[in-house]
């Protein structure tokens, strides 16, 4: 896996709103607010067993209906395209919680 160049972040990152930069730890990071502490868990454990099946894991947190996420890669020493791959991920996922909750 090979660090994403400055051109190709960009890019990858105009395709993730919500998500933002964090060039000290070549890292990207959101929060999501969902509906309460079950719905947060809950995202968590579909993006959990997600990162497991690719085996790219990330750093996180959780305080009630919040999820804090950051998703680096340590082993290309920034953001790659699992990172992105896995931000797309999480989106996906907190878009059906919030399509259930306008139901």
């Amino acid at each position: 896996m090979h660090k994403l160049s400055e051109v190709e972040r960009s890019q990858a990152l105009t395709a993730l709103p919500g998500w933002r930069y964090d060039g000290q730890h070549g890292a990207i990071a959101r929060s999501f607010v969902l509906g309460d502490f079950n719905e947060a868990f809950g995202f968590m454990a579909q993006v959990a067993l997600a990162a497991e099946r690719r085996n790219h894991h990330p750093e996180w947190s959780n305080v009630y209906n919040r999820v804090s996420i950051v998703w680096t890669t340590h082993d290309a020493g920034g953001l790659s395209a699992n990172d992105i791959g896995m931000a797309h991920w999480c989106d996906a996922v907190a878009a059906r919680y919030l399509r259930e909750n306008q139901a």
